[in-house]
C-alpha cells in the first residue's frame, strides 16, 4: 500500500493506492473519504460547487447552512431536534466539517494503516477517530470507527458512516436510471414490510421488496425519501447498472442490541419532494444544483453508553466488483457477491455451470467437488483468472470429469500464492 499527499478536486488530500483501489482522504473537510475509486471509476458524489473550497472558521455556510462537500463521513447517531441524546445535523461546525488530525509524514509507504481524528466535540461529548487498512491484491478497506466520550457525564450513542453515491447520469445529463440499492430484510423484522419509511412518501416507487428472495430493492427514480432496515444479514450494496459497479459495505449485526432508529442500514435519496426536517420544511426539486443526484448507503453501529474516557469501535468493510451490466446483488459472501444464483446442468459424466459472480479479490477459481456429508471428493482449476474489475461470467461451462458421488459444487477464490480465500457462491447439483 502507498500512501501519497496529493489533492482531489481542489482539496488537500491524501491518497491510498494498493493497484486495485485508490481512496481519497480529505481530513480538513470533516475527515471525509471524499472518493473511492476501482480502477478508473469513481462511486462517491462530490460537490462541484465547493470543489478547492475548505471550510470556513465556523465551519458553515454564509447562512448557517450546510456545507455538503460529498463522499463519506462519520456522524454520531440517532439524529434528530427533539433534546439532547439526539444530534440535530447536519450542519455541524465539528465533526461533520471541523479538521481532523492525520499523523503520518509525506513519503511514507507500506503503511499498515491510516488513521484520522476528529475535534473534540462538546455538543456530543465525543470524539471520532477513524482507521482505514488496504488489503493487498483486493478492493477491500477495513475500517475501525471509533468512539471516545470526551465528557465528564454518561453518553450514549451510535456510530453512523454516511456514504454519498454519485447516481448522475455519467453519460448526459439527468439521473442514472440504473442505480440500485440492496439489503437482506430481516426475517424477523420489528416493521411488518420489513423496513420503515422515515422520510418521504410510504407509497414512494423506489422501494420494491421481493419478498421471496427475502431482499430489499431501492431503484433510484429521482423521488425524495428515507428508509431504515432491520438488517441481520450484514451487508448492503449499491449497483451502478450502466457501467456493472458495485458498491458493498459489510459489517456485523449485533443481535438484541438496540440500533439508532431501530436500523442498521439506512437509505436515502435526494430528489423530488417534501419532507419537515427539524421542524421545518425541506423541498427537493429538480434543479441538479439545488437537489443533487445522491444515492446514499448508510450503516450504522449499536447503541454504546460510555462513561467518561471509554471508548468503542464499529468495524466494517468496503469492497467492489464489477458484475457487467443492470444486475442486481442478491447475496454477498466474505470474497464477492451473487448477481445471478449458479446453476447446474449434470450429464451423465459432467457438469454445466451457468451464472453471474462478482469478486472482491484477484486469485483464480476453483471447483470443489462434496458429498452428501460435505466430504471433499477433489477439485478442478477452472483456468478463470479472477479481478474485482471484470465480472465472472458462466454461460455454459462444462466440468468433466466429475466425481460420481458429487452433491454439491462449491466456487471458490484462490488468492495469487494458492491459498483458497473464500468461496464466491455454491451450488447442489
Amino acid at each position: 500500500m502507498s500512501l501519497i499527499r496529493t489533492t482531489y478536486c481542489g482539496w488537500p488530500a491524501w491518497r491510498l493506492d494498493n493497484g486495485i483501489v485508490q481512496v481519497h482522504l480529505a481530513p480538513d473537510l470533516g475527515g471525509r473519504i471524499i472518493q473511492y475509486q476501482l480502477g478508473s471509476f469513481e462511486y462517491l458524489w462530490t460537490n462541484q460547487r465547493l470543489h478547492g473550497k475548505l471550510p470556513p472558521p465556523g465551519g458553515l455556510g454564509p447562512d448557517g447552512g450546510w456545507l455538503n462537500y460529498g463522499g463519506d463521513k462519520l456522524w454520531p447517531a440517532p439524529q434528530g431536534w427533539d433534546n439532547e441524546n439526539q444530534w440535530p445535523g447536519p450542519p455541524d461546525p465539528i465533526l461533520d466539517t471541523g479538521p481532523y488530525t492525520i499523523p503520518i509524514q509525506t513519503g511514507q509507504d507500506n503503511l499498515e494503516c491510516v488513521e484520522m481524528t476528529s475535534p473534540n466535540d462538546p455538543r456530543t461529548g465525543i470524539r471520532f477517530t477513524r482507521q482505514l487498512r488496504l488489503t493487498p491484491h483486493s478492493s477491500q478497506v477495513k475500517i475501525t470507527a471509533t468512539m471516545t466520550n470526551i465528557d465528564t457525564r454518561k453518553r450514549r450513542w451510535g456510530i453512523w458512516s454516511n456514504t454519498q453515491l454519485n447516481a448522475a447520469n455519467r453519460r448526459g445529463p439527468g439521473y442514472n436510471p440504473h442505480v440500485w440499492g440492496f439489503c437482506p430484510l430481516n426475517p424477523q423484522s420489528r416493521w411488518a414490510k420489513g423496513y420503515n419509511v422515515m422520510f418521504g412518501s410510504e407509497d414512494n416507487p423506489s422501494y420494491k421488496p421481493d419478498s421471496d428472495r427475502r431482499l430489499m430493492c431501492v431503484h433510484y427514480e429521482r423521488l425524495l425519501g428515507k428508509i431504515g432496515i432491520d438488517s441481520d444479514a450484514g451487508w448492503a450494496a449499491v449497483v451502478d447498472g450502466t457501467d456493472g459497479y458495485a458498491f458493498v459495505q459489510r459489517f456485523a449485526f449485533a443481535p438484541g442490541r438496540d440500533y439508532p432508529d431501530g436500523a442498521s442500514v439506512e437509505i436515502w435519496m435526494d430528489g423530488i419532494g417534501k419532507i419537515i426536517v427539524g421542524g421545518k420544511t425541506w423541498e427537493g426539486t429538480d434543479d441538479p444544483l439545488a437537489t443533487p443526484y445522491i444515492f446514499e448507503s448508510e450503516v450504522l453501529s449499536p447503541m454504546e453508553e460510555l462513561q467518561p474516557g471509554e471508548s468503542s469501535t464499529f468495524r466494517y468493510e468496503w469492497c467492489a466488483a464489477n458484475v457487467g451490466g443492470n444486475y442486481p446483488v442478491l447475496d454477498c459472501t466474505d470474497v464477492g457477491v451473487v448477481s445471478e444464483p449458479v446453476r447446474c446442468v449434470r450429464g451423465e459424466e459432467t457438469i454445466r455451470l451457468g451464472g453471474r459472480l462478482g469478486a472482491f479479490f484477484t486469485g483464480r477459481c476453483v471447483a470443489v467437488f462434496t458429498d452428501v456429508l460435505g466430504n471433499p471428493l477433489g477439485r478442478a482449476d477452472l483456468n478463470l483468472e479472477i479481478t474485482p474489475l471484470q465480472p465472472l461470467i458462466f454461460h455454459s461451462m462444462e466440468l468433466g470429469p466429475v466425481p460420481k458421488n458429487t452433491v454439491t459444487i462449491s466456487l471458490e477464490l484462490e488468492g495469487n500464492h494458492g491459498t483458497i480465500l473464500g468461496e464466491l457462491a455454491h451450488v447442489a447439483c
